[in-house]
């Protein structure tokens, strides 16, 4: 019993599909962040189509 214990503590082969899990809802939340922030990427593409608009009237 005590060596089925020390076995199942000292397996990492299930560890790295849970770093990999904890990574990608790292850069998930760093993505969104940068997206729908006050200065984020998403108000900066969102002004430049406006801008685009704005500019095919005149043309």
């Amino acid at each position: 019993m005590l060596s089925s214990i020390t076995r199942f503590l000292r397996d990492e082969e299930g560890a790295t599909a849970i770093e990999y899990g904890i990574i990608a809802g790292l850069i998930s939340v760093v993505m969104i962040t940068a997206i729908t922030g006050t200065d984020g990427i998403g108000k900066k593409v969102e002004a430049l189509w406006i801008d685009i608009k704005a500019a095919l009237p005149a043309a």
